[in-house]
C-alpha cells in the first residue's frame, strides 16, 4: 500500500491543523493505522493510532485530548485533528501501515508502511 501525507504548515500556538493520509494499492480497511513524528534531533515517536475503526483509537499521553485520529475506510483516508498546538508539537508527522490487526501498536518497527511525511510547526 502506498502512503501519502498532507495538511502540514505553520500554525501558531493554541491553533489546530488537520493532517491526512491518503492510501492507495491495498485493502485500506485490513490495515492498522497510526501517526508518528519526528522532530529535529530526535527520535520517530508514536502520537496516535487506530485499528478497525473510530472504536479503536489510542494516544500519546502528551497528546491525549488536544489530537483525534480517525479513518474513512469507503475514501481510503485517514485524519489527525490537532487542536491546542504546542510549540512542542512541531515535527514531521508520518503516517503509517500495518498488516497486523490484532493488537495496538505503537513501535515504528511493528509498521510496514509509510508516507513521506508532511511538517508541522507551530510558533510560540
Amino acid at each position: 500500500v502506498q502512503l501519502q501525507a498532507s495538511g502540514g504548515g505553520l500554525v501558531q500556538a493554541g491553533g489546530s491543523l488537520r493532517l491526512s493520509c491518503a492510501a492507495s494499492g491495498g485493502s485500506f480497511s485490513s490495515y492498522a493505522m497510526a501517526w508518528f513524528r519526528q522532530a529535529p534531533g530526535k527520535e520517530r515517536e508514536f502520537v496516535a493510532g487506530i485499528r478497525f475503526s473510530d472504536v479503536y483509537t489510542y494516544y500519546k499521553d502528551s497528546v491525549k485530548g488536544r489530537f483525534t485520529i480517525s479513518r474513512d475506510n469507503p475514501e481510503n483516508t485517514m485524519y489527525l485533528q490537532m487542536n491546542s498546538l504546542k510549540p512542542e508539537d512541531t515535527a514531521v508527522y508520518y503516517c503509517a501501515a500495518a498488516r497486523d490487526v490484532s493488537r495496538y501498536l505503537s513501535h515504528s518497527y511493528e509498521y510496514d508502511y509509510w508516507g513521506h511525511g508532511t511538517l508541522v510547526t507551530v510558533s510560540s
